[in-house]
């Protein structure tokens, strides 16, 4: 599968809701570029995740709201160009009011994107999990909503994510929440929720699609996905953990070859030539080039000249 060849059965947006529409619990990877994304469909997940934290990471921001929502756009489209799964797009506080709400819509639509994930936060926004975090009003979240769902043009799911629990308490997070879904939002997204009673009782309490962070060193504790499943949640995010993963190894290496002066300590834990070439189908383009030299404009078909691997992830 290489970007000639990616097809899906049905646009991402409906791949999403049918997959929800099963009721089974999903373990969603964030993925920062193209070549991530790869990998995490070859290793059989079903839905990634763009997150804002680990792309505005990737750019070397901070997670502050410092994207631009063409920069976000861009990112999601090189994700979607490669990998037929459907990606979830973290769009922040949706870069504005109503709508800024509604163009963002439209933007990450026709970058190829399955949904959007927008949060009650102030803008400059924070990581869920750290603390000082405003937000607004929960009438102004429900505009914000209410301006997603009017403006998709496609069956595009609209997460809204509250971080309610961390400023006014779990109460509210759940009466928001219930507010959010009556405003149009297909999933909630309860950021920072502090022990698994807390996730179960807001899963009684908000009977949706809901989605779980799972991330790392936060207000979380560490809950296993076949547990969150258990709690109720059916998508379960692990954002930046792949970047953090990557991360600590490059920051290893880099000390060893300052100290060394040579990269061969780290041959057996890096990434082969061959295994980088299997991953992004290095020969399929090779293929696709020598039919271009060998055949007539007409006799070119992308799909068989790099391998017919369309990639059916199911």
């Amino acid at each position: 599968m290489t970007w000639l060849s990616v097809s899906r059965k049905e646009p991402p947006a409906r791949q999403l809701r049918n997959l929800l529409a099963q009721g089974d619990s999903y373990i969603v990877p964030g993925v920062f570029n193209p070549l991530v994304a790869l990998a995490a469909t070859r290793a059989g997940f079903r839905i990634l995740y763009l997150s804002g934290g680990a792309f505005s990471a990737s750019l070397g921001l901070a997670d502050l709201g410092l994207v631009t929502l063409t920069e976000l756009a861009e990112a999601t489209a090189r994700i979607t160009t490669v990998t037929p799964l459907p990606l979830i797009v973290d769009a922040d506080t949706g870069f504005g009011e109503p709508l800024n709400v509604a163009r963002t819509v439209h933007e990450l639509e026709r970058a190829g994107a399955a949904a959007i994930q927008i949060e009650d936060q102030v803008m400059p926004k924070k990581c869920g999990h750290l603390s000082g975090k405003r937000i607004i009003a929960a009438e102004e979240m429900i505009q914000k909503i209410r301006a997603a769902v009017h403006s998709r043009r496609t069956d595009l799911v609209i997460i809204a994510r509250t971080d309610a629990r961390a400023t006014h308490g779990l109460e509210e997070a759940i009466e928001r929440a219930r507010a959010y879904i009556a405003a149009g939002a297909d999933v909630i997204f309860p950021e920072a929720l502090q022990s698994e009673e807390e996730f179960a009782r807001f899963a009684r309490e908000v009977p949706v699609p809901l989605l779980a962070n799972m991330t790392e060193f936060g207000k979380t504790p560490y809950i296993s996905a076949a547990r969150f499943a258990e709690l109720g949640y059916q998508l379960v995010l692990f954002p930046v953990t792949a970047l953090r993963v990557a991360m600590h190894a490059i920051e290893a290496f880099f000390a060893t070859l300052a100290e060394q002066g040579s990269q061969v300590a780290w041959l057996d834990r890096m990434q082969t030539r061959a295994e980088l070439y299997e991953l992004i189908h290095y020969d399929a383009y090779t293929r696709f080039d020598q039919t271009l030299v060998q055949s007539k404009p007409t006799d070119i078909d992308p799909q068989r000249s790099s391998g017919g691997t369309t990639h059916d992830p199911t």
